[in-house]
Order: C-alpha cells, then sequence, then structure tokens
C-alpha cells in the first residue's frame, strides 16, 4: 500500500521508482496523504480525503466520498454516490451500495446553543464498523455508533439504528431483523436448533456461533 504518487522529479534511480498500480480518474480528487492500495480503482468524481485508507482491489464508484482517516479493507465495493464518513471502519470484502450513507453525528447541529457556529472541537465523531464480507443496499442510512455484523445484509432504503448480527437480513425504517442470509447472499432456513440452512450453495450456518 502507498501514498498517491507525485508528479515530482526523484533522485532515485528509474528501477527504484515506485510504480503507479492503481487507477484514479482524471476527474477524481484523492489527497496526497490518502493510502491508497494495490489495484484499487476510483472513478469519476469520486473524493478519497486525507487519512483514508483503501486496501487492495477496492472500488470506488463515480461521486461517492470517502472522508478522512476512514479504514477501508481490500476488495470493497462502493457504488455510485455513497457517502463514507469520518469515524467508520469497513473490513475486507464490505459492498455499499448507491446512495448509502454511514453518519458520524448522533446530535446534529450547525450551531452550538449560544448560536454560534460548531466547529471541529464541538461534537463528538461517533464509530460504525461494518463487518467482513457484510452489504449495505442501495440509499441505506446507517446512524453512528452501530456494527453491521460479518456476511449481514442491510436492505435498500432501510435505516439502520441498532446493531445488526453475522448473517442478519434487516429491512424498514427502522430496520428491523426479519431474517438470515448465507454467505452467497440468499435466504438461510433456520431450523429449531438454530442451523441455517442455503438451498442455493448448500452452507450451514450455526446462528448466533460467528464472531467477529
Amino acid at each position: 500500500m502507498q501514498s498517491r504518487p507525485s508528479n515530482g522529479q526523484t533522485n532515485a534511480p528509474a528501477a527504484a521508482a515506485p510504480t503507479n498500480d492503481f487507477f484514479v480518474h482524471p476527474t477524481a480528487e484523492v489527497a496526497p496523504e490518502a493510502r491508497i492500495g494495490r489495484g484499487v480503482r476510483i472513478w469519476n468524481r469520486a473524493q478519497v480525503r486525507e487519512g483514508a485508507v483503501l486496501g487492495e482491489g477496492c472500488i470506488v464508484g463515480k461521486d461517492a466520498y470517502i472522508d478522512t482517516d476512514v479504514h477501508i479493507g481490500a476488495n470493497v465495493k462502493i457504488q455510485n454516490s455513497a457517502l463514507i464518513y469520518h469515524g467508520a471502519t469497513l473490513e475486507d470484502g464490505v459492498f455499499i451500495g448507491p446512495q448509502a450513507c454511514l453518519t458520524n453525528d448522533l446530535r446534529p447541529r450547525a450551531i452550538n446553543p449560544d448560536g454560534t457556529l460548531k466547529g471541529a472541537s464541538d461534537w463528538e465523531v461517533g464509530e460504525t464498523v461494518v463487518r467482513y464480507g457484510a452489504s449495505i443496499g442501495a440509499g441505506a442510512i446507517i446512524v453512528t455508533g452501530v456494527e453491521i455484523g460479518r456476511f449481514a445484509m442491510v436492505g435498500a432504503g432501510a435505516v439502520v439504528t441498532r446493531d445488526v448480527p453475522a448473517h442478519g437480513l434487516v429491512l424498514g425504517v427502522p430496520a428491523r431483523l426479519v431474517g438470515y442470509v448465507c454467505a452467497c447472499g440468499a435466504r438461510l432456513e433456520v431450523d429449531a436448533q438454530g442451523v441455517g440452512h442455503c438451498s442455493r450453495c448448500g452452507s450451514t450456518v450455526e446462528i448466533g456461533a460467528e464472531t467477529k
């Protein structure tokens, strides 16, 4: 993983110079302080702020926004116009649907009680964690302070205000747990012993047994 290459001169031999092993569209804006992994593709008008970290193989879609110090693992797909704000951590293999938003302020105000404009020190950044392989559907809103479990799935347009368990499927406003899904994305049939069975790929999942 390396920072975005500069256009400056280097005194190092040509063979030792870093190679541009990721793609940034000419209209995208990537801060020099961002750390971009090998094979990452950042598309039209996307913005990646200073201190953000993107692991190898990530795809950042058109008009997506990745805020300061956001940490993103490898092979993450962030679709068009998604908003990932400061305080978010995405583990490997996460999917973020188009226009999804991960927020970072539980008590948003533009001003303090005395009418002065709020500054950086006047609010507390919330933290959101999206675990390995989880998916967040198009237009979903993740209220800060929650954890989305491994291979969980958040339905399109849902508003998540509480933690989602591993393999959990949540829908609605506010989002409610309506079932469980396999790592392949299909709905699990859960038996009386709490074991989920996938008719699509044949996998079994012991619900509640997976750890972080």
